[in-house]
């Protein structure tokens, strides 16, 4: 043995003092793991079988959800801090992310939707609807028509391509003097006030409201009024086409009805027997043919479009008008949809203890508008909320300023 050593030893070119470490090493590794044969014949066995399991290795896709399923099982128990709603979160993060996956996927078929739809509506009134009132009104109710429905179109059309467009708003990502009210525990950023984190895009939002699937982003500070103003001005768009179109609603009901029992009618009648000899049918016709129907398909698909036109209309004025009214109710009391949740937990909260909670970024109802819409004079009515007006929101919206009694922040 003693032979081998120095023969690789001269060929390492090793000095004394190392050929000595390597024999000292040499036989403590060779007391440590040869006590017995039993034992080294374990040891054996296990390391065949450790390398066996390491040939026959799971994916690693597989291996990585086991890992994360397990984290998710220890979350639950993992200190004395862990709470219902912990436990909760733990349990269906698997479908919260499938919720948020599928929602950012299926953004652009909403979008696509929208789009189609109202297009659709706008094109049944300029073909169908603008003859009729050509032909039937009179020049006064003309004018107002015409007017009117060019206008909404041209807010709806504004508004929904700036909601689109515009970038809700996001933190600094580079270090700052801006205040901060918590740390995001998924950015790992600072959160500013009114700030909150969506799991579909993946970052934080300035005074997120909720993330839209039909806008394919999210409502936060820098677009609340977009689509705010979208919402509203599809709604008095619906119902303006439900209330003008129901009497034509109703004749082409009731056209179709009739044409239905037209077409159940029999186009022929067989006649026999002395039909032919006393002059019923002309000479080698055997069957009575009913007349033309005194409809044509371009009357019928006329007719449809406006029932399609009508029932939609109907419904998306019905849904999103009770949407627009929630979001107003919000705006007057100075918070969003997260924070009415956020506030009435705190309302509880404190009346458990006596106390009365306010939300501190409530300026009062007229004054809650103005600084939605940005109205800083008079004139503002006008130009910036019932006109297309691309200007930005009151403020940077990382700080707030809080008012503890309502006070206007923009005099008018």
């Amino acid at each position: 043995m003693w032979g081998v050593i120095e023969t690789n030893a001269k060929k390492s070119k090793l000095t004394g003092t190392q050929i000595q470490r390597w024999v000292r090493a040499y036989y403590r590794c060779r007391m440590r793991w040869c006590p017995n044969s039993v034992l080294h014949l374990l040891r054996c066995v296990r390391s065949r079988t450790c390398t066996r399991r390491g040939k026959s290795r799971l994916p690693l896709w597989i291996r990585e959800t086991w890992a994360y399923m397990s984290v998710l099982v220890q979350s639950l128990y993992f200190n004395s801090l862990t709470d219902s709603d912990v436990v909760f979160d733990s349990i269906f993060e698997p479908v919260f992310w499938t919720v948020d996956y599928v929602t950012r996927w299926f953004g652009t078929v909403f979008v696509f939707l929208v789009v189609t739809l109202t297009s659709s509506i706008v094109v049944i009134a300029y073909l169908v609807l603008l003859p009729l009132i050509l032909n039937t009104y009179s020049p006064p109710w003309i004018a107002w028509h015409v007017c009117y429905g060019h206008w909404n179109l041209i807010m709806i059309a504004f508004h929904y391509y700036k909601a689109t467009k515009t970038p809700p708003g996001y933190p600094p990502t580079q270090k700052n003097d801006s205040p901060f009210v918590a740390v995001c525990k998924k950015c790992i950023m600072p959160k500013p006030a009114r700030t909150h984190h969506c799991g579909i895009c993946n970052s934080c939002i300035l005074k997120m409201d909720h993330h839209c699937p039909w806008l394919n982003n999210c409502v936060g500070y820098f677009n609340h009024r977009y689509f705010f103003s979208f919402c509203l001005f599809m709604t008095l768009g619906c119902v303006y086409c439900s209330i003008s179109g129901r009497n034509l609603f109703l004749d082409a009901y009731n056209a179709l009805e009739r044409f239905k029992h037209l077409d159940m009618d029999k186009p022929g009648v067989p006649v026999t027997g002395m039909g032919p000899l006393i002059g019923l049918l002309p000479p080698g016709q055997t069957n009575y043919q009913t007349p033309a129907p005194p409809y044509t398909f371009k009357d019928k698909m006329i007719h449809k479009s406006i029932i399609y036109m009508w029932v939609l209309t109907s419904t998306v004025g019905v849904a999103l008008g009770a949407l627009t009214l929630w979001h107003a109710v919000l705006i007057s009391r100075g918070e969003t949809s997260i924070e009415r949740h956020i506030n009435s937990k705190e309302t509880k909260r404190m009346a458990k203890r006596g106390k009365v909670y306010r939300n501190p970024y409530n300026y009062g109802k007229l004054n809650n508008w103005k600084v939605f819409f940005g109205v800083e004079k008079r004139s503002h009515w006008v130009t910036r909320v019932l006109l297309p007006s691309g200007h930005t929101p009151h403020g940077d919206g990382l700080t707030w300023e809080v008012f503890p009694a309502k006070k206007d922040l923009i005099p008018v």
